[in-house]
C-alpha cells in the first residue's frame, strides 16, 4: 500500500519515466506566419487609411496585406482549378481583388485577413493534435528487460517483445506491454488506462498494461498481446479513427463552398459578358459586375457566422472554458446527451479520509487512531499515506516520529510509534482472513464505496479508515442542469470498481452507471448512445478518456489535472476545473446559434435585395458599397453582443442554477 522495501528510483529515473512533451511552436507552421504578416500589416495601414493619409503611404501596406495573406489560399486555388474545383478561398481572394479594384482597398484587406487567420487556426489545431498523439506513443517505454530461458537478462526494443516473453519490471520502471503478472508483487497506477485514481496492488495472475508505471515492488510479466496491439496502442489508433469520422461535416462543407462559389463567378460572368453581347457600353457593364461582386461578395454571411460565435468564445475563455473553434461553440448547442467520467471529473481527483472507525473497547478515540495512523504512514508516498497525513494535519494533530518503517507492496506498512508497533494497511491482508469484528467494519465502508484502510497496535487492530474521492461541490448541480437542457439524464462511464461508482452516483443524482470500462468500452458506450441518435458530449480527464472525447460529438476536458492527451483531444477544455461552466456554455452556444440564424436572414435579405436591385435596376456603387457595408455592421454588432458578461449570466440563469 506504501512504496516499497525497495530502495526507490532515484529522481532522474522518475524524470526520465515521464512522456516527453511533443509540442509544434505555432511560428514554425508557414499558415500561422504568413497570416501574422498579414494582420501587422493591416493595423499599420488602417490608422493612415482612416487618416486620410495620401495614397502612396497606405498603398502599399495594404498591397503587402493582399501579398501575405492572399497568396498562399490563391495559389491553392489555382491548382484547385486545375482539377476541376472551384475553391471558395480564392473565390474570397478574387472578391478583395475586386473591391480593390473599384478602390475598396479596406475591404478586401479586411477579407483577406480573416481568412488568413482562419487557415492559421485550422492548421495550429492539426497540428497540436498530432503532437498530442505522438506525445501518447511516448507513454510506452522504448526498452525492456526480457528475460532469457538461462535466467540471464537481455535490454531489448520493446517492438521485439513478442507473445510469451517473459519480462522483468523493476520499481519505478514502465511495462513494456500487455501480460500478466507471473510472480512479484507491487502496485501499478494504471491512471492512464482505467482512470483509477489511486495505485492497484498486483500480484500473481494479475493482468498490467503497458505503458502503466510501477511503483513499488519487482515483476516478472508474461506478454500477453503483441506491442503493436496493446491497450495503450489502440487508443492511439481509436484517436485517430475517431477524428477521420468527422471527415463526413467537413466533405458537406466544401460542397457548399463549390456551388457557392461556382454560382456567384457564373453569375458575375454572365453579368460582364451578356450585355457586351447586345451591344452594352464596356464602362457601364464593367461597373455594373463589379457592383454585383461587392454586393454579392459572402463578408456580410461570414460575419453573421463568426461574430456570435467569436464572441461566445471569448465570453466562455473569461470564465474558464476554453472552447478551441466556432465550429465546437456551434455543435455545443447541438448536444443532446452527456456521458460524464467519474475520477478528476465528477470527483477532485484526490483522495480523502472520509470516515475514522476506533474500535469498540480498542482503547484510543478518532483523534489518536488518526494520529497514528498518520505517523505511520508519514514517510511513504503512497497518495493513501497522503490522504491520512493530510487528514490528521487538518485537524491539526501531532504527528510524532517513527522508528523501524517498513512497507509491503500491496499489504501496508509498519513502524514503531513511542514504543508501539503500529501496522497500517488492507484489512484483509492484515486480518489474514480472521473473524474479528473489524473485518464487519470494513466491508460496511466497502459496500459504501470507501477503500478500507485498518490500524493495529502491536497486532491488535484498533480501528478502521474509509477512504474515498470526495465528489465535487458543484456535481450534483451541475448533473440536474444538464439533464434539464439536454432533456436526457446524464450517464457516468468509469474505469472505477462498480460499488464506488454506484456510490458516487447516487450522491450525484445519476442513475445510468457504466463501469469498469476500458477505453474501447468507452467509446463502444458513446457509439451506442450516437446511434440512438443522441449528440452526446463527453466529459472527462484522462488519457483513457480521450478515445470517447474524441469518437463524441463533443468532448469537454477537465483542464488542471487533464493529461496532454486529453486536452488536445477535447473540444474545450474547463481550464479552472469548474464542473457548474459546463451546463452555462451549452446555454451560451444556444444562443450564439440563434443569433447566427438571425443574422444569416439579415445578410440574406441585404444581400438578395442589392444583388436584385443591381440586376433589375441601376444600382449607384457608393449605395451598394454602403449597402454592403452596412449590413456587415450590423450583424457584426449583433454577433457582438454575447462578448458582454450579461450574456454569461443569463446563460447561467438559463440552465435553472
Amino acid at each position: 500500500m506504501s512504496s516499497t522495501l525497495t530502495r526507490p528510483a532515484p529522481p532522474g529515473v522518475a524524470r526520465d519515466a515521464v512522456a516527453p512533451r511533443r509540442r509544434t511552436r505555432i511560428l514554425a507552421l508557414p499558415e500561422a506566419r504568413w497570416a501574422a504578416a498579414a494582420l501587422v500589416l493591416f493595423l499599420l495601414a488602417l490608422p493612415l487609411y482612416l487618416a486620410g493619409a495620401p495614397a502612396w503611404a497606405s498603398g502599399p501596406l495594404f498591397a503587402a496585406v493582399y501579398v501575405t495573406g492572399g497568396w498562399e489560399p490563391g495559389w491553392a486555388g489555382l491548382q484547385a482549378l486545375r482539377e476541376k474545383t472551384l475553391d471558395v478561398d480564392l473565390l474570397m481572394v478574387v472578391a478583395a481583388l475586386g473591391a480593390a479594384a473599384i478602390g475598396q482597398v479596406l475591404d478586401g484587406a479586411l477579407l483577406i485577413v480573416i481568412f488568413a487567420t482562419s487557415g492559421a487556426l485550422e492548421a495550429v489545431a492539426t497540428a497540436r493534435t498530432a503532437d498530442s498523439v505522438r506525445g501518447l506513443l511516448d507513454l510506452a517505454p522504448a526498452t525492456a528487460t526480457r528475460l532469457t530461458d538461462d535466467g540471464g537478462e537481455e535490454t531489448v526494443p520493446t517492438e521485439q517483445l513478442r507473445v510469451g516473453d517473459t519480462v522483468l519490471v523493476r520499481p519505478g520502471e514502465r511495462i513494456g506491454a500487455d501480460g500478466r503478472v507471473l510472480d512479484g508483487a507491487g502496485e501499478v497506477d494504471q491512471a492512464t488506462i482505467t482512470g483509477e485514481p489511486l495505485p492497484v496492488a498486483k500480484e500473481a495472475g494479475d493482468e498490467v498494461f503497458a505503458g502503466t508505471l510501477n511503483g513499488t515492488g519487482a515483476l516478472r510479466v508474461k506478454v500477453e498481446r503483441d506491442p503493436a496491439d496493446s491497450v495503450i496502442a489502440r487508443i492511439v489508433a481509436m484517436v485517430e479513427e475517431a477524428s477521420e469520422t468527422k471527415a463526413p461535416t467537413q466533405l458537406f462543407i466544401e460542397e457548399v463552398e463549390q456551388r457557392y462559389s461556382i454560382g456567384m463567378v457564373a453569375a458575375t460572368v454572365a453579368l460582364f459578358v451578356l450585355p457586351l453581347l447586345f451591344g452594352a457600353a464596356l464602362q457601364s457593364t464593367l461597373l455594373r459586375a463589379m457592383t454585383f461582386m461587392i454586393v454579392a461578395s459572402p463578408c456580410a454571411v461570414v460575419l453573421a457566422t463568426m461574430p456570435p460565435l467569436l464572441s461566445a468564445i471569448a465570453n466562455a475563455g473569461r470564465h474558464g472554458v476554453l472552447v478551441k473553434s466556432a465550429v465546437v461553440m456551434e455543435r455545443l448547442g447541438q448536444v443532446d446527451a452527456v456521458a460524464l467520467d467519474k475520477t478528476g471529473t465528477l470527483t477532485e481527483g484526490t483522495p480523502r479520509v472520509t470516515d475514522i472507525r476506533p474500535l469498540t473497547g480498542s482503547g484510543p478515540g478518532e483523534d489518536e487512531l488518526l494520529r497514528l495512523a498518520a505517523a505511520a504512514e508519514h514517510p511513504s508516498e503512497h497518495p493513501l499515506a497522503r490522504a491520512i497525513v493530510d487528514a490528521a494535519r487538518s485537524r491539526e494533530l501531532d504527528i510524532p516520529v517513527v522508528e523501524d518503517f517498513a512497507s509491503a507492496p500491496g499489504t501496508g506498512v509498519t513502524a514503531t510509534v513511542a514504543g508501539r508497533k503500529i501496522a497500517v494497511g488492507s484489512p484483509a491482508r492484515l486480518l489474514d482472513g480472521g473473524t474479528h469484528p473489524a473485518v464487519a467494519v470494513a466491508a460496511g465502508l466497502e459496500e459504501e464505496g470507501r477503500t478500507a484502510v485498518l490500524v493495529t497496535a502491536d497486532g491488535t487492530p484498533v480501528g478502521v479508515l474509509g477512504i474515498a474521492d470526495r465528489l465535487r461541490e458543484e456535481a450534483a448541480g451541475t448533473v440536474a442542469a444538464l439533464g434539464e437542457l439536454t432533456g436526457t439524464a446524464p450517464v457516468l462511464v468509469t474505469g472505477d470498481n462498480p460499488r464506488a461508482a454506484a456510490r458516487l452516483a447516487a450522491e450525484a443524482g445519476i442513475t445510468d452507471v457504466r463501469a469498469g470500462l476500458l477505453p474501447q468500452d468507452k467509446v463502444t458506450a458513446v457509439q451506442e448512445m450516437e446511434q440512438a441518435g443522441r449528440k452526446v458530449m463527453v466529459v472527462g480527464d484522462g488519457v483513457n478518456d480521450a478515445p470517447a472525447l474524441a469518437a463524441a460529438h463533443t468532448g469537454i476536458a477537465m483542464g488542471r489535472a487533464g493529461s496532454d492527451l486529453a486536452l488536445e483531444t477535447a473540444d474545450a477544455v474547463v481550464v479552472r476545473d469548474e464542473l457548474a461552466t459546463i451546463p452555462t456554455v451549452i446555454a451560451l452556444s444556444r444562443r450564439a446559434r440563434r443569433l447566427v440564424v438571425q443574422n444569416l436572414v439579415i445578410a440574406g435579405v441585404f444581400i438578395t435585395g442589392l444583388a436584385v436591385w443591381d440586376l433589375a435596376g441601376t444600382l449607384p456603387l457608393p449605395l451598394g458599397v454602403a449597402g454592403h457595408e452596412g449590413s456587415t455592421v450590423i450583424v457584426g454588432l449583433n454577433g457582438l453582443r454575447l462578448l458582454a458578461d450579461g450574456a454569461w449570466r443569463r446563460a447561467r440563469n438559463g440552465t435553472g442554477r
